[in-house]
Formats: C-alpha cells, structure tokens, sequence
C-alpha cells in the first residue's frame, strides 16, 4: 500500500530537518556529516512508517522492545535495513535479540555479557555488536553500568569472542536546556578515549551512542558518533 501523500511529505521534511541540523552541528565543530549514523528510534511506529522511512533512504533503525521490534522485522525483512536495540534487554529476551539485532546498545552487566556469548554460539552467529550503556545519572528509572564497574565488564568480554564491543552508550537525565546534557556526554567521551587507548576497540576509534531529539546536537559537539532520534523525525507518540 502506497503512503498517504501527506504522511509522506511530512516525514520527508522532517528527515532532511533532522539530516540538515546533523550536517550543520558536525561542520560547527570541524567534523564530517558521514561520520555521524543516525538511528531512527521506530518504538510505537507501525511497519508502514518504516517502509516510507526506507523508501527516504533510511538505513539504521532502533527499538526498545524485543517482541515489538519482531513483529516489525518479520514483515520489512532482517536485512532491509541495520536494526539496533536500544531499550533494556532482558534476559528471557535475550536469544531473540541475538537473532533479531545488528547492534545491541544496552549491554549493562557481565551477567549479560556471558549470556549473549553462549547464545551467539547456540544460535550459530559468528559475531554481534555491542555498546556497553553506562549509568551516568544515577536514575532509578534508567538502566547501565556504573562506570566503576566497567572494568569487570571489559575482563568479561575479553572472554566473550563472538561479542565485538564497538562503543559505549549514555542516557542522561532529561534536561529542558539541552546544554544540560553536555557534561554527560563530554565524560562518556572521555571514558571512551580511555578505552581507546588501552585497546578497547581494536583498531577501531570506539562509537559513541549519545544525543536525542531535543539535544543530539550537543552530543554531536562533544563526539557523538550515533544519535537516536524519533520525536523529531515521527512526530510526538501517540
């Protein structure tokens, strides 16, 4: 079925806003555009959004919830786009999402760890990407690690083979000024160099996950190499 003319033009404006703000917030602070991969948050959306999202060239999609991203994947197709977890993983839902997710942004224990290793060798996948999420707010309400405990994290992981950790991912407090937001994701990037260096990543710089609809911006100012945004490209959820 064809998207609703209206619907479509409205997404479309919003996804060249959203790309617009990306470039200029990169440029301001020397960086390229390319570098940044934004991931369309598609909770609540209906599989219909996603298709006239593709058709807008979008590439990278994130969901909150295991069953709900299912639903969405079995009728777009695994591969018609890089699909991202985003929400809290829990452990009964953990072989699905080793079946159902390009990227897992919520790794947040050693427990965790050790269960996404046994079944990436269960279910036969050879390798799955990971983001540690590290609790720097002190939230009740909000999942990760503490940045304390990272380094038992990382002893796990070097155990882990077929866990490739590519970045680290934050969710600070919600702040009406977005500038807020700005030590939050200044510390996760300097946490980010540290592993760097120690060799963390491999080869590789290390991703930053950080940055929403109202502050993606500033994430992007202080290295934000992954911006998840959905307000602002669907509209508010009903």
């Amino acid at each position: 079925m064809a998207p609703n003319p209206e619907a479509f033009t409205a997404l479309r404006d919003r996804f060249a806003d959203v790309r617009n703000r990306i470039g200029t917030a990169a440029r301001s602070c020397a960086r390229a555009p390319e570098e940044i991969t934004l991931v369309a948050i598609t909770k609540t959306h209906p599989a219909a959004t996603l298709k006239t999202a593709l058709a807008l060239n979008a590439k990278d999609f994130g969901e909150n919830r295991v069953q709900e991203a299912e639903g969405k994947i079995g009728e777009l197709g695994r591969h018609a786009a890089r699909w991202h977890l985003v929400g809290h993983l829990q452990a009964n839902k953990a072989r699905r999402a080793v079946s159902l997710f390009d990227v897992i942004h919520s790794l947040d224990s050693s427990a965790l760890a050790g269960r996404l290793e046994r079944l990436c060798v269960e279910e036969k996948r050879a390798s799955l990407d990971v983001l540690a999420q590290v609790d720097l707010g002190g939230e009740q309400t909000k999942s990760g690690i503490e940045a304390a405990q990272l380094p038992a994290l990382l002893a796990t992981l070097k155990d882990c083979p077929h866990l490739r950790l590519v970045g680290l991912m934050t969710l600070p407090p919600y702040f009406e000024n977005p500038d807020c937001s700005r030590p939050f994701f200044k510390t996760l990037r300097e946490l980010r160099d540290e592993l760097q260096a120690q060799g963390h990543f491999g080869a590789a710089k290390g991703e930053l996950s950080m940055g929403m609809s109202h502050d993606f911006e500033v994430a992007i100012a202080e290295g934000a190499t992954m911006v998840r945004v959905g307000t602002a490209l669907f509209g508010e959820r009903s």
